[in-house]
């Protein structure tokens, strides 16, 4: 039946195609249209592709040319290639880094001043915008930690040198540098105390005044105390870690002065911060001798 009904409409169709030649250009025409529609949109597709390609390219040849120009210290010229790739492929994480890294050469610590301090935001900014890509990227938690160290946002540093530490637990730097930062902020305001009361760098606090060291011992134990677990962190992942051992030695002088009512203790934490700054002259001694020539002048044997 359906096969009838298909044969008596076959000739009905080809009667209306022959004797209404205006509805079959209209379907002609419409076709074309379509078509031509189609034509566009797979052109500007295409040419889309080929400028997205074409951009790429372009950046990677400005991320070339402002790696020379850094290498060869020409900071200003390799940010301007640097931006431009990051303009043409936002993707180019390679160009940020580097674009971050040229900011920070730029960055002079200390010096307060709106032009230097934008280049350190800057590099900051270019940093933070990889680790949206990338939040693991270690290179740009340590760059952000180092500026804003240097810029003295002291908590900001050290809560990025703690995210380089979840990153990479293997790695001692970041732990000797919060335990920089926690010396820094318990150092400063003890010998503002200590110039305050005319003290002498040999003077000891508790007996010029318990206010002032009671003050400052529950101002400071904490940042003491996670410095001097750092330090040992630091030196459990590296033993000859002489710089961790000199901070080390700056550590238990601090506590030393602020055990405000323990001599014996206080005497204790200066027997050990003695005992490190001989480990690290130990140390820096034998690294010293396993320095080429430092054993003075080889004769060749082999004649």
């Amino acid at each position: 039946m359906a096969k009838d009904l298909h044969s008596r409409l076959a000739p009905r169709r080809l009667l209306r195609l022959r004797f209404f030649p205006a509805l079959r250009s209209k379907e002609i025409h419409k076709a074309m249209k379509t078509t031509q529609r189609l034509l566009v949109v797979f052109a500007a597709a295409l040419m889309l592709l080929s400028g997205t390609g074409c951009n790429k390219l372009k950046a990677r040849d400005h991320l070339n040319k402002g790696v020379q120009a850094y290498k060869n210290s020409k900071f200003e010229q390799a940010i301007d290639h640097f931006q431009q790739a990051v303009a043409l492929d936002p993707s180019l994480i390679n160009a940020r880094l580097y674009l971050a890294t040229a900011f920070a050469q730029q960055y002079i610590p200390g010096a307060d001043t709106p032009e230097n301090n934008h280049y350190g935001e800057q590099a900051i900014d270019q940093y933070k915008q990889v680790l949206q890509v990338d939040p693991k990227n270690i290179n740009s938690i340590k760059g952000i930690a180092y500026l804003y160290l240097q810029m003295k946002k002291f908590d900001l540093a050290k809560e990025y040198y703690k995210k380089a530490s979840q990153v990479d637990p293997n790695d001692p730097e970041p732990y000797y540098s919060v335990a920089v930062i926690d010396w820094t902020q318990t150092y400063v305001p003890r010998q503002e105390e200590r110039a305050k009361l005319g003290m002498k760098p040999d003077d000891s606090l508790p007996a010029k005044d318990k206010k002032v060291c009671a003050m400052l011992k529950e101002q400071n134990t904490p940042n003491v105390q996670e410095g001097i677990d750092n330090l040992n962190k630091a030196l459990q992942l590296r033993p000859d870690y002489d710089d961790a051992m000199a901070y080390m030695n700056l550590m238990y002088r601090e506590r030393a002065d602020i055990q405000c009512d323990d001599p014996a203790a206080r005497a204790a934490d200066l027997k050990t911060a003695d005992e490190w700054v001989d480990k690290t002259m130990a140390t820096k001694k034998a690294k010293a001798e396993k320095q080429p020539g430092a054993g003075g002048i080889v004769m060749d044997q082999n004649k």
